[in-house]
């Protein structure tokens, strides 16, 4: 059974950092696809980075050189590395893959940028 679960949301202000963690269970996280995404209050979720089994990146314009995604291949853990915050970047953050075609979510993490 595959599952994911995401750490390390909170309450920051503006300007701040967080980082974000996705254990994974069930699933060797390498050798997939695994994505952060957001979902903020009456917006749609949105893809905000990934990573792929070769280590590529990719990240939505919002976030390119603020936010970095990363894996720990032996923890099986996928990060979000979050800089400069912004109010903007308030909202649930859920981690994702996909295997087989089955789409895997975890619960969210809430982050609040406030000041």
């Amino acid at each position: 059974q595959v599952q994911l679960v995401e750490s390390g949301g909170g309450l920051v202000q503006p300007g701040g950092s967080l980082r974000l963690s996705c254990a994974a269970s069930g699933i060797i996280s390498s050798m997939y696809e695994m994505g952060w995404y957001r979902q903020a209050p009456g917006k749609q979720r949105e893809l905000v980075a990934s990573i792929t089994n070769r280590g590529g990146t990719n990240y939505v314009d919002s976030v390119k050189g603020r936010f970095t995604i990363s894996r720990d291949n032996a923890k099986n853990t996928v990060y979000l590395q979050m800089n400069s915050l912004n109010t903007e970047d308030t909202a649930v953050y859920y981690c994702n893959t996909r295997r087989l075609g089955v789409v895997y979510w975890g619960e969210g993490t809430l982050v609040t940028v406030s000041s």
